[in-house]
């Protein structure tokens, strides 16, 4: 007993040792005074800091808090990814015996247009999409400014795009064209450096058996005469509107196809940065740990929340068609998706295109919330991208070469949105740096920075390096530009200010809407 008490004072006196060391030199420091004095000392010693002081659980958040930074500090960089649906939908357009699907994006035609499954696996025959250039596709993103590609692997139709053992309803066996335009895209990414992510619908499959259905009215599909006898049956059989679809359990499923086809996406392809998942209608937990287990196969690979909610939260939030408020804002990783248009899937009806000024300024308030922006493109069923589309990438494209520094690898604004325009933010030896995006350049020269207290180092207007005249004035910081913007969308005015500003962070209890399930 008595020698227990003496290595228990010891013990005592070398825990307040180690305890001024509250890091992970601690190790280190450990390592040396095992040796001074003794096994016995320091395991009680250890033991006393780890009841008392929470000091391994503290190491342990940190480790794993830079953990994640290390993996998504490409992505956080990056800023603007290209989103790409297509598939089997392509080929109807948004168009089904003669009727125009009534609502929602084309690729959801099949189960609201309620298309009996051997109707829809039909047009996989006429599927053949010889002008698909997986070279140009790629080209196209990264001289639109794009780091990142994200394609549908297999949205809720269960059409493949990709050579799978897992089920014959794939582009490879199912139609003429016979090519994987996956193993394409991995190619062309590698070389033009543009990271590769797969959209995966995990739950949701109208083809192959045992998968799950969203349940929609015929009404939004087209006015069918059999609506009640359909809807009838859709709401007796969770959704599904064709016997077939239900000749297998969705536990059958998730084994039969979706962990089979994940891991071959998670192994076939190279290096695959994303894996995006969707739509976790009937999801079950078994099911979720059978496909989050997949991906060790690639290690360090980001995923959304959409897997299974709540459980599952993935690495990055995703609101969709929309751009949260600064007060939704949280501190976790979040990504934009939104159309072009009106749809995700390829619909030749629909010319509601939006504008290269509001896609430039989406791009700049998304950065200015520090969010990503994945823009959205439905490629033809030639496996051309539209025209329009074509068009607004090159539009971006021009945009970006010259004001890219204020969005990739930026931080988000350390100041309340302004009624003209955005801000960004990097850190830079001690100062800050801050990109003020101008989308309505003041009639009298004055542009008024309101709540910028910090001394002005440098300002310059980030196209030309003109230098810039400022003053403090009691609404803010002014600045005095020329009278003709240097961009008609949005002109970039780069400030050096002293100290380091951090991320504003209004009072709200809200947060981040993240997609939709449909």
């Amino acid at each position: 007993m008595r020698f227990f008490i003496k290595k228990q004072n010891e013990a005592l006196n070398l825990k307040n040792i180690i305890m001024k060391f509250r890091s992970v030199r601690c190790v280190k420091i450990i390592m040396r005074l095992l040796t001074a004095n003794g096994l016995t000392v320091c395991l009680i010693a250890l033991l006393l800091i780890g009841s008392r002081s929470g000091l391994f659980a503290q190491s342990s958040v940190t480790t794993n808090k830079n953990a994640q930074d290390q993996k998504m500090q490409w992505w956080r960089q990056a800023r603007f990814g290209m989103f790409i649906h297509w598939g089997v939908y392509a080929q109807l357009a948004g168009v089904y015996k003669g009727h125009s699907q009534a609502r929602g994006g084309a690729e959801w035609i099949m189960n609201r247009m309620k298309i009996p499954v051997k109707s829809y696996q039909s047009f996989a025959k006429q599927f053949n999409p010889v002008k698909f250039n997986a070279d140009s596709w790629v080209r196209m993103a990264k001289e639109a400014g794009m780091k990142y590609i994200i394609i549908t692997a297999k949205h809720h139709d269960g059409f493949a795009m990709f050579g799978t053992h897992a089920s014959p309803w794939n582009i490879v066996d199912a139609t003429p064209y016979g090519k994987d335009v996956l193993k394409m895209l991995a190619e062309a990414c590698k070389k033009y450096d543009i990271r590769l992510g797969f959209y995966y619908s995990q739950a949701q499959d109208w083809n192959n058996p045992g998968g799950s259905a969203a349940r929609k009215l015929t009404r939004e599909g087209w006015p069918n005469p059999d609506s009640a006898k359909i809807d009838a049956y859709t709401a007796a059989h969770h959704g599904h509107w064709d016997p077939l679809q239900t000749t297998a359990s969705f536990a059958d499923y998730i084994d039969r196809v979706a962990v089979p086809q994940v891991k071959e996406l998670l192994s076939n392809y190279g290096k695959i940065s994303v894996l995006w998942w969707d739509t976790p209608t009937n999801m079950t937990r078994e099911a979720a740990e059978k496909l989050q287990a997949l991906l060790k196969l690639q290690p360090g690979i980001i995923t959304n929340d959409r897997l299974k909610r709540p459980d599952f939260p993935g690495d990055t939030k995703t609101p969709e068609q929309k751009i949260p408020d600064a007060a939704a804002l949280d501190g976790k990783d979040w990504e934009t998706c939104m159309t072009m248009n009106g749809t995700w899937g390829y619909r030749a009806s629909d010319h509601n295109w939006k504008s290269d000024t509001t896609l430039i300024h989406n791009l700049c308030d998304i950065a200015s919330k520090g969010g990503n922006y994945l823009l959205n493109i439905g490629p033809k069923p030639d496996g051309t991208f539209p025209e329009a589309s074509v068009d607004r990438l090159r539009e971006i494209g021009q945009w970006m070469k010259v004001n890219s520094e204020a969005i990739y690898a930026t931080n988000a604004s350390p100041l309340p949105p302004f009624d003209w325009g955005r801000c960004t933010r990097k850190a830079e030896k001690g100062n800050t740096i801050l990109y003020l995006s101008v989308f309505h350049w003041p009639a009298d020269g004055k542009l008024i920075v309101p709540g910028l207290k910090n001394k002005v180092l440098a300002a310059s207007l980030l196209a030309s390096g003109k230098v810039i005249s400022t003053n403090k004035s009691k609404q803010g910081l002014v600045l005095t530009l020329p009278a003709k913007a240097p961009d008609p969308i949005a002109s970039v005015i780069k400030l050096v200010v002293q100290g380091e500003m951090t991320t504003y962070h209004p009072k709200s209890n809200s947060t981040i809407s993240t997609g939709a399930l449909d």
